[in-house]
């Protein structure tokens, strides 16, 4: 490994950002002109126009939470990211705040990619980020050329920012083109930066700088290579301390792995997001102590990134969608982030996420409904026409005999529908799309452990939004994430047992309000 030299940040201007910046707000506008809303989300965060992907930049900062995402601002597909921006005094209601980076400098000037926020000793924020150019100057077909930015805001807002240039350069000789993502935490006295690399070989690492200033950075070692050969990339790196409840620690090492292979229900998706959970010392690679581990088993979950807003550990995801057709292409928006979850460290020693409590607090009513057993192949609606709702259903496993037992989400009167089901024969929680009125098919599918079985108690946690739906199974220990495009008229919500009756304890329905970004 060549010895880097860390030298003061580099800076070459090639555009105006305050005029790109005002150039991207009229290309988000030109689109939200020609939104169709039929699955735009009423509680879930997503641009008002254009294409979105991963999280950014999430911080708690002078008493609001900020996301950022990546942003094309001049279409519905991928294209030269910016970054997109909206706020939150409570994480319920959301405002707008302008485009916080545009393409302006040259080591940027095909995009500005993914980074993180951290808080300094001194109280200021500041943001790490990849400038992202193909080495040809036009396409991926040279590959591509990275290099970790730094930029700081011009006040407490967050809506104005400084670039102050690129922090770390690339060793093209060393890298397969990859080389992008940074997530800065600090340990004792030392400030660190891991970001994710395709090595010369085409193994997925994470390496890991060290600076004591925030600006000059030093190569220290690779803190993590993925076990797999085929995994030759690790995008979106996080890397976080967690406790029990009997304040025990452990290490969590997260990436979105690009090269994992499809397995039984494993890795399912074209890219696959997750986690170990291991040791850390300063000076040394992290150890993991388990086997990779999604963070969510649904079919539309990729580039999730964590922060700490000083009381917990929260995780936004992005909603994925890889697999074509896609059909928000056509609506003049395309793609949303996750809610928000807190990562928790449980007694069994596994990572569980569920929503944070605040998403409560989105609920308009409640309505406990009938726990009268369903009759085998029996159905009972719940709602005519839920387009944003909370589902909770806590099933009897121990008097259950269905063979499936689960919700019909978006079912319209032209006979679509999507389906989370537990499949007692798989013992496994389903969102099964092969009724859905558009867009990819398939189904995905969570294990239900063994002691969760015996407990004689499944519980569902269901959101379902206008064009997705996040289902958390005993208490976040198990998500999933998907889209489900739902047809025309009003969108049913029903109970369905088959081959079987379903006893229930829990069946509570929640009509939800919008977070104020329609």
């Amino acid at each position: 490994m060549t010895t880097f030299i860390p030298n003061e940040p580099v800076i070459h201007s090639i555009a105006n950002h305050a005029a790109e910046l005002e150039r991207a707000e009229q290309g988000v506008a030109q689109l939200e002109a020609q939104r169709n809303n039929r699955w735009y989300p009423k509680f879930h965060i997503a641009s008002n126009g254009g294409w979105i992907n991963d999280p950014n930049g999430l911080c708690y900062y002078k008493g609001r939470w900020h996301v950022f995402y990546q942003l094309h601002p001049y279409g519905t597909q991928w294209g030269p990211m910016h970054w997109g921006h909206v706020s939150s005094s409570d994480m319920i209601d959301w405002r707008r705040e302008p485009i916080a980076f545009a393409p302006s400098l040259e080591e940027e000037k095909h995009g500005v990619f993914s980074g993180s926020a951290v808080i300094g000793d001194d109280g200021n924020i500041r943001f790490y980020y990849t400038g992202h150019r193909w080495s040809n100057g036009t396409d991926n077909t040279g590959g591509d050329w990275q290099v970790q930015m730094l930029a700081e805001p011009d006040d407490d807002s967050l809506n104005t920012f400084t670039k102050r240039g690129m922090i770390i350069d690339c060793p093209l000789d060393q890298v397969d083109h990859h080389y992008r993502d940074p997530k800065v935490w600090k340990t004792g006295d030392t400030w660190y930066m891991t970001f994710g690399v395709s090595s010369k070989e085409k193994r997925g690492q994470m390496w890991l700088f060290n600076s004591t200033d925030m600006v000059h950075w030093n190569y220290e070692r690779v803190l993590f290579e993925h076990p797999d050969p085929n995994v030759f990339m690790l995008e979106c790196p996080d890397f976080f301390p967690i406790k029990d409840a009997q304040g025990n620690e452990k290490w969590v090492i997260g990436f979105s792995a690009m090269g994992t292979k499809a397995s039984g229900y494993m890795n399912r998706n074209v890219n696959n997001a997750g986690y170990m959970i291991g040791t850390w010392t300063p000076g040394e690679s992290f150890k993991p102590e388990t086997e990779f581990r999604l963070w969510d088993w649904g079919h539309n979950y990729y580039a999730p990134q964590s922060f700490n807003d000083g009381h917990r550990q929260i995780v936004y995801g992005w909603m994925s969608p890889f697999a074509e057709p896609i059909p928000m292409h056509d609506d003049g928006w395309c793609g949303n982030l996750t809610l928000p979850r807190e990562i928790t460290l449980g007694s069994d020693g596994d990572l569980y996420t569920a929503p944070v409590r605040e998403m409560e607090d989105l609920r308009i009513d409640t309505q406990d409904l009938s726990t009268e057993p369903l009759k085998a192949n029996e159905t009972r609606i719940l709602a005519q026409d839920g387009e944003a709702v909370e589902l909770e259903v806590s099933i009897d496993l121990s008097t259950t005999t269905a063979e499936r037992t689960g919700v019909k989400v978006h079912a319209t009167p032209d006979g679509t529908y999507t389906y989370i089901a537990y499949d007692q024969q798989t013992q496994r929680v389903i969102i099964d799309r092969q009724a859905a009125y558009a867009g990819d098919r398939g189904y995905r599918a969570t294990p239900v452990s063994d002691a969760e079985v015996a407990s004689g108690k499944l519980d569902l946690r269901i959101y379902v939004d206008r064009g997705c739906v996040e289902v958390y199974i005993n208490g976040g220990k198990q998500a999933m994430s998907s889209y489900s495009y739902a047809g025309e008229g009003p969108r049913s919500i029903e109970l369905m047992s088959e081959s079987g009756e379903t006893h229930y304890s829990t069946v509570r329905l929640h009509n939800l309000k919008s977070i104020g970004l329609e």
